[in-house]
């Protein structure tokens, strides 16, 4: 069966010099406009030296990110787990895996952070545990129909004797979606879902234990002092009725298929409210009345808010809207703004769209433009335009041009941070670390690669270890020299001590953007189009009357004119203040009258 993307329509732009998005009221929450930076644990320090980054690793070098002037971090996985998944297949969601240490290396590290100024997000799955998992081992030995087995979505298999699975849902990481066991006699037994990893085996939301242990999870983290959660894989908790198959595309993203599209579309099929066929594991609306809890419990903790953030792949925008109501989400990554080419139309295009259906629930959008399973946006930009982002890239595959990637990656960070509403950096952006795109294949982890032999590259390359210093082992990481993954040769040049200091380098671009966003207070500006806007320019004022910031990208291949005024920053240099070069944007404070 044929598929395509649905894609949100969008009306043209609101006139110039109308507000597309107001201002927040003073005192607004925290989290509105925070910039919140992601440390990815094994890939920012190793303080063993056992190639590993770790927790008392990440709380030595904290006071990077007070220096660079983030409002929190979030910390990808750290709990117990057999790493099949880089720590996102857990197998004790209230204790630390050896690997990053202990629980009081995780209280160290909230002190460290708080006194720093620094609030911490930390990861939670709940979509699915690793099969490691005290409840899943449970589930094995306890048999069909019993309690156990309530919790994951276990079913007899199709076919005569079982031995066809449930459904045909494939795995996100390859292959198929289900796994049969065998039973404590020895037989051939039920299947488990397991929309990724074979080791992932999918929870069972529709059972309350479900619901009160991880509402019981989330108590524990935020009683040890917590600010908040971003929770992976928010749109897949809850599965259509009767697990209907599905016939088209499963990955993160929606890929959905039109009305008016085959006739062949099973008449199991979920439709949204813009007539569209949606994935039966994706996105259905029982997610609400789970997030709506968490809200409630979260809540109860008063203010300073503690908050959730959804990695929630979905379309179109509306949709998305609905996780950051007022009781459920706080926030929920835009990655219709991630996924935009670098082109002026698209960029503006979706940066209203994304401010208007946020708007239309009171919540702010969230900006983000890379993180740990995508390619780094320093490489993605420095591809070709017109084509699907990949998922990784081999040394086989087209290399980006990195000077033209890494000029775009600090002119579309510079637009970013102009915005209202809240913005994720991914570490190592700020040095502009490329995706590692020559990595061999024998040393790569992700199980994308392995599951589809190679024919996925995987996420690997953006999750290289940081370089810290530009000599000595490991490039400052750790004390050993053979990190997890290995790190290529144009980090040395990237590494913090090599651009602490220096004028013009990336290091020191984002310190000036975060503190005058900060300053200014961009992150709770009103927003409205400059009639520069148009072709290849994103142009917008943030703020208003005497006060506003006008905020000029040019995506195109020719210098534009810019208006006379007081510039405050630029991604690239200016030879002439008047005259804006390609793949560039800046901050100015336009000349009065």
């Amino acid at each position: 069966m044929g598929t395509v993307s649905l894609e949100t329509s969008r009306s043209p732009l609101t006139a110039p010099g109308t507000t597309v998005h107001p201002a927040d009221a003073p005192g607004a929450p925290w989290w509105r406009d925070a910039v919140i930076y992601q440390v990815y644990p094994r890939s920012w320090a190793d303080a063993d030296g056992d190639g590993i980054g770790d927790l008392p690793g990440i709380t030595a070098r904290l006071p990077h990110l007070r220096d660079l002037g983030v409002d929190a971090v979030w910390l990808s996985p750290f709990y117990v787990s057999p790493m099949n998944d880089a720590g996102y297949d857990v197998a004790d969601y209230r204790n630390i895996d050896p690997l990053f240490g202990t629980l009081e290396d995780a209280d160290r590290l909230l002190a460290t952070a708080h006194g720093l100024g620094l609030k911490v997000l930390v990861d939670l799955v709940p979509n699915h545990t690793s099969s490691e998992h005290a409840w899943f081992r449970a589930a094995l030995a306890a048999g069909p129909g019993s309690p156990e087995r309530e919790r994951y979505v276990f079913r007899d298999g199709r076919g005569p004797h079982g031995d066809e699975p449930p459904n045909n849902w494939p795995s996100v990481f390859g292959g198929k979606g289900w796994t049969r066991v065998t039973e404590a006699d020895g037989t051939p037994g039920q299947w488990y879902l397991h929309i990724f990893d074979v080791t992932q085996p999918d929870l069972n939301w529709q059972n309350p234990e479900v619901r009160e242990e991880l509402e019981s999870i989330l108590r524990f983290w935020c009683d040890r002092g917590v600010d908040g959660f971003r929770v992976d894989v928010a749109h897949g908790l809850v599965k259509a009725e009767g697990l209907p198959d599905w016939h088209g595309a499963v990955g993160l993203y929606d890929e959905v298929v039109t009305e008016d599209g085959p006739d062949d579309i099973a008449d199991t099929a979920v439709l949204d409210h813009n007539g569209a066929d949606r994935a039966p594991m994706w996105d259905q609306d029982g997610v609400h009345e789970i997030y709506r809890s968490w809200r409630a419990v979260l809540d109860s903790y008063g203010t300073p808010d503690r908050i959730l953030c959804a990695e929630a792949w979905v379309k179109p925008e509306e949709r998305l809207a609905r996780y950051v109501r007022p009781d459920e989400m706080h926030q929920a990554f835009n990655f219709d703004f991630l996924e935009s080419p670098w082109r002026a139309t698209d960029l503006a295009e979706v940066i209203e769209s994304s401010l208007r259906n946020n708007d239309a629930v009171g919540a702010p959008t969230t900006w983000v433009l890379s993180n740990h399973d995508v390619v780094r946006h320093a490489s993605r930009l420095g591809l070709p335009q017109d084509g699907p982002r990949p998922n990784g890239i081999a040394a086989d595959d087209p290399q980006p041009d990195a000077e033209l990637g890494l000029r775009r990656a600090r002119a579309a960070t510079a637009l970013m941070l102009g915005l209202p509403g809240g913005a994720y950096l991914y570490q190592g952006e700020e040095l502009g670390l490329p995706e590692h795109t020559t990595m061999p294949h024998d040393v790569r982890q992700d199980p994308t690669y392995h599951h589809t032999k190679g024919e996925v590259v995987g996420r690997d390359g953006c999750r290289v270890p940081m370089p810290w210093t530009a000599d000595g082992p490991s490039l400052g990481f750790g004390p050993g020299d053979h990190p997890w993954l290995p790190q290529p040769e144009a980090y040395a040049a990237l590494a913090v001590d090599r651009q602490e200091g220096v004028e013009g380098s990336t290091l020191e671009l984002y310190r000036t953007l975060l503190r005058l966003r900060r300053e200014l207070g961009l992150g709770g500006h009103a927003l409205s189009w400059d009639a520069m806007t148009g072709g290849d320019v994103v142009a917008y004022r943030s703020g208003e009357g005497a006060d506003a910031v006008l905020v000029v990208t040019n995506t195109g291949e020719a210098p534009v004119e810019l208006p006379a005024g007081e510039v405050l920053v630029a991604s690239g240099p200016l030879a002439d203040p008047t005259s804006l070069p390609t793949d560039t944007t800046v901050w100015l404070r336009p000349a009065a009258g």
